[in-house]
């Protein structure tokens, strides 16, 4: 027999090994394995067994080394998956089946933690030896331990040591005696800390959710041909209900679930609901965890010992062989996109993970995508509307206020907040209840510059004007592009003029200037600057719900998915900005957001009021402004349409990155005139030019973009041409299957 064996050198190349007779029985596809590799050794996961091999000369290929024991294997139906996506998203084998596993379990260098347990193995033997040497002085700290372990039964040396007739040579005695044995223990690392969780029961459903959770049924039991269901639900309408009670009906079947959120954020809120309903047999997976705790979350899926994980883009991929359902929660989520090799969208992942594992797939979201509505129209997905909010709450009342009519501001006066905002945070303040203020950018500043001699900072090493975001608190300079980060200046680095000018605004700044119109408010922020950890998340978000805030700032970490009641009011300060972007989904994404964040008002007993603050006319946020998903579907859907854009089509962007620009455009074309020959009648190449961010790091960038139907041979010929042709010195490609930003 013959193992199709890739290695840990990304060579995009499968190769064969004779199966050692020892091996024949336990070896299957996805076994970690060590192969003889020139002069040395390497490691390697199996694709494929098979009887022959293609090789002209199999008589001279060598065996396996043997199993790479200090290495997870991987289920044979993740293996299929990682296959597909090398050959859908134009990458390597090896980068995807390396992103099947989390890297401390796959460097093997992560061990679990084990501790020993010392105990009495014959209480009868121990009991004998406390009478017979009752009056026996000279083992008298024997007889302490003794007792000692016969009152605590077992423990680990250090806290057995604590106790007062603890003696370690008596204690060494006893064990080489053999009346205190020892045995080994695998520690789990505690991920959930001393988070205490309530244990909660289902809810009754509403309407809309028994409609929901009859569907869910439908499609665990295969008795309709789709196996993904739309979940539209307005925000409020009680989504995470239904995931709670499919998962439940999942576990009846004795199957497992994968619940995805789009921000790590959003988890621990998400675990702690979860946790309520399903105890232990609950682990999370995501990139706050420690190496440590991730090697252990992903060992209990692999065991066994949990059924359910919740956690960001990765927790896809957990190794489960008895997969029933996979929840994408807030399925229109660019967060959900991959960014680097290989760059899949977990969501279309999703789908065919369900596919392959015979699971159902819920996409839910109060804004589905375009290419999920698309899906829905065309009958592939099945399609459920969640109207109403949970207890027939009214919606939040959404105004529009165009800041080009509002009064000048005075000198030194922030211009971040309109008159009818401030107002209407006053009353929230009078009446105890809370506010939400949402600005979509981090930092205090967007740009410095100086009136005095024109000098504008930019970051030497990109091309964006005004790239740089000023930090108030820290007084640095950073660049979002490539991290740089300088000192901020005190005077002018050209003239040396001290009245140099910050502009723009972040959420730094609006937490400042909140302070000065709202003195005495108890305001937190929640950004990407200030929540570091998961704990940070939690310590801001436990504040705001226990009242001990009345206004929370943030970006949209705070748009999505958090529950509090006491909010009824939210501030957009410049809603119109997603719209400036130059992409096809600038509008779909601000609606998006706009919708979202509007939905964190008025959960409560009180009727929520909602703020959109902008500088420009816009369907698009009237569109929100009124709640009308189906109104905004149409009107985007139609204009895709006409300009032949995803969902309608599909889209590839190819990033060609250099340290020499006129070796890179050379390149360039030279890359997509070898892609001609492939061009049909219902493709559309656009040709490398400058990407809109011309320059990152010091490396200049050309785009090209293809988009069309029937991509699937041009796709593999794009697939050669990146991986296995040499590229010149100092030139990278990156290939974006189905991209979500084209900057």
């Amino acid at each position: 027999m013959i193992a199709r064996v890739i290695t840990d050198i990304a060579l995009d190349r499968e190769f064969d090994y004779l199966i050692p007779a020892a091996l024949e029985k336990d070896i299957r596809i996805g076994s970690a394995v060590e192969v003889p590799f020139g002069n040395s050794k390497r490691n390697g996961y199996v694709l494929e067994i098979c009887a022959e091999s293609t090789y002209s000369s199999q008589g001279k290929l060598k065996e396996l080394s043997g199993f790479a024991h200090n290495r997870a294997h991987i289920p044979e139906k993740l293996i299929t998956l990682g296959k597909w996506m090398a050959e859908y998203y134009c990458a390597t084998q090896e980068h995807s089946i390396r992103t099947l596993l989390p890297a401390a379990v796959r460097s093997g260098k992560v061990k679990a933690l084990v501790t020993r347990v010392f105990y009495l193995p014959d209480q009868a033997a121990a009991e004998k030896f406390i009478i017979d040497n009752a009056d026996a002085k000279r083992v008298v700290k024997r007889v302490e331990v003794v007792k000692l372990m016969l009152r605590i039964h077992e423990g680990t040396l250090t806290e057995i040591s604590g106790h007062p007739e603890y003696s370690p040579g008596a204690f060494d005695a006893l064990r080489k005696a053999g009346l205190i044995a020892c045995r080994e223990e695998t520690l789990r690392r505690d991920v959930f800390g001393e988070v205490e969780v309530v244990p909660g029961k289902p809810l009754p459903p509403t309407a809309d959710q028994q409609k929901a959770l009859a569907m869910v049924e439908e499609l665990l039991d295969r008795k309709v041909p789709q196996h993904v269901l739309v979940l539209h639900g307005v925000t409020n309408s009680g989504k995470t209900e239904v995931y709670l009670q499919s998962i439940a009906k999942t576990l009846e079947r004795g199957k497992s679930a994968i619940v995805l959120v789009p921000e790590i954020s959003l988890t621990p809120q998400t675990v702690r609901r979860f946790r309520s309903r399903f105890g232990d047999r609950l682990c999370v997976l995501h990139s706050r965890l420690s190496d440590g705790e991730r090697f252990d979350e992903w060992n209990r899926i692999n065991s066994g010992e949990a059924q359910i994980v919740i956690g960001a883009r990765s927790a896809l991929f957990a190794p489960f062989r008895n997969l029933g359902l996979i929840v994408v929660d807030e399925e229109h989520e660019s967060s959900y996109k991959q960014s680097e090799s290989p760059r899949y969208m977990a969501r279309d992942v999703a789908v065919m993970r369900g596919k392959l594992e015979e699971a159902v797939v819920i996409l839910g979201s109060a804004t589905p995508s375009a290419e999920s509505v698309y899906n829905a129209r065309q009958g592939k997905f099945l399609l459920c509307r969640m109207d109403a909010q949970v207890a027939d709450k009214p919606k939040p009342i959404i105004r529009i206020v165009d800041r080009r009519l509002d009064p000048l501001p005075e000198p030194g006066s922030s211009n971040l907040f309109s008159p009818v905002l401030i107002d209407a945070v006053q009353e929230r303040l009078e009446r105890a209840e809370q506010t939400i203020l949402f600005l979509n950018r981090r930092g205090y500043a967007r740009s410095l510059c100086c009136p005095a001699c024109g000098y504008e900072a930019r970051c030497p090493e990109c091309s964006v004007n005004y790239n740089y975001t000023y930090s108030r608190r820290r007084e640095i300079l950073s660049c979002h592009l490539c991290g740089a980060v300088i000192p901020a200046p005190e005077c002018c680095p050209e003239c040396g003029s001290p009245d140099i000018i910050y502009r723009g605004s972040g959420t730094e700044k609006l937490e400042s200037c909140a302070h000065g119109v709202f003195p005495g408010a108890r305001i937190g922020r929640m950004d990407s600057d200030t929540m570091r950890s998961s704990s940070d998340y939690e310590v801001v978000l436990d504040k705001f719900r226990r009242g001990q805030l009345d206004i929370l700032v943030g970006t949209q970490m705070i748009a999505k998915g958090l529950h509090f009641p006491g909010v009824t009011l939210v501030g957009v300060i410049n809603a119109d900005h997603g719209l400036s972007m130059p992409d096809f989904r600038a509008a779909e994404r601000t609606f998006q957001l706009m919708t979202q964040v509007a939905g964190r008002a008025g959960r409560g007993d009180r009727r929520g009021e909602v703020i959109f603050q902008s500088s420009k006319d816009s369907e698009v946020l009237q569109f929100a402004a009124n709640l009308d998903f189906d109104g905004f579907a149409q009107y985007d859907l139609e204009f895709r349409q006409m300009l032949n854009y995803p969902p309608y089509t599909r889209l590839i962007a190819i990033v060609f990155r250099g340290e020499d620009e006129s070796v890179l455009a050379n390149f360039a074309a030279n890359f997509a005139a070898q892609l001609e020959p492939y061009k049909h009648a219902n493709l559309k190449i656009t040709p490398p030019a400058p990407a809109p961010i011309e320059k990152i790091k010091n490396k200049y960038r050309y785009l090209m973009t293809i988009r069309g139907t029937g991509l699937k041979t041009i796709r593999e010929a794009i697939r050669v041409l990146a991986l296995h042709r040499p590229l010149p010195k100092n030139i990278d490609i990156a290939i974006d299957v189905d991209a979500q930003y084209l900057m």
